[in-house]
């Protein structure tokens, strides 16, 4: 067995200038560091799979954000700078990378010893995705320096969260 490495939506849509939910300049410093983070994980025999969102043009969570990462757009696309390392890419459309994804199944089949999450947000989808792994009893750890949002307040509180509340360890 090994780790699993989750990447969150480290997507064009999210990490470039120019796109409706640009994350900012300081969510691109993180990109460095998951990189150096995938090396050291492929080097060990782990396994990585990016949790990516590509919805519907007619999306309901467009009532809360504005389009984003509409299915068959650039801003589906993984960042240049991730795109050459071997993973998987599961597309979901909700905050959780469990909800209509085969996630759930795939970690079942892969039986890691540990789930590391890394990307963007750090308090909307890493949150969301770390609870649940958590929920399904997986040790989980989220290296600070690999999970970044557009606010510094509730990027604080998104790890506090997942530390206090859910139990994943930050690294």
């Amino acid at each position: 067995m090994s780790n699993v490495v989750l990447v969150s939506d480290m997507l064009r849509g999210f990490m470039e200038e120019g796109h409706a939910l640009y994350c900012g300049p300081e969510a691109r410093k993180i990109i460095p560091c998951v990189q150096e983070l995938l090396k050291r994980e492929l080097a060990q025999g782990s396994h990585i799979i990016h949790l990516a969102d590509a919805h519907d043009p007619d999306d309901l969570e467009f009532q809360m954000f504005p389009p984003h990462c509409v299915r068959g757009t650039v801003e589906c696309e993984i960042i240049p700078e991730l795109a050459q390392f071997p993973a998987e890419i599961m597309h979901k459309r909700r905050y959780s990378g469990f909800f209509e994804t085969e996630l759930e199944e795939r970690l079942k089949e892969l039986r890691p010893d540990k789930i590391i999450v890394v990307g963007v947000c750090t308090h909307i989808c890493v949150l969301f995705i770390t609870a649940e792994a958590r929920l399904r009893d997986y040790p989980v750890e989220v290296p600070r320096d690999c999970v970044a949002s557009f606010d510094p307040q509730w990027h604080e509180m998104g790890l506090r969260y997942m530390r206090e509340v859910t139990g994943a360890k930050l690294v």
